[in-house]
């Protein structure tokens, strides 16, 4: 049985970059995004997701570089 994508399966449409908590969800503890394979999120979503990743870090709600 396939895991449905986070996104879908929790009704989102958009990914807000202030939501923190949820971006902090796909990222590894160096900061980095986690692939599609290991996150299961559709193509869609993982493009959201890396701009809203992005914006986060240039206003400053997530580290570059976590250590």
């Amino acid at each position: 049985m396939k895991k449905q994508c986070y996104f879908s399966q929790h009704n989102i449409k958009h990914i807000d970059y202030k939501d923190t908590e949820v971006l902090r969800k796909f990222l590894n503890p160096h900061g980095r995004l986690i692939s599609r394979k290991r996150s299961q999120i559709s193509a869609k979503f993982q493009r959201q997701l890396a701009t809203a990743v992005k914006r986060a870090r240039f206003m400053g709600l997530l580290p570059y570089v976590a250590r």
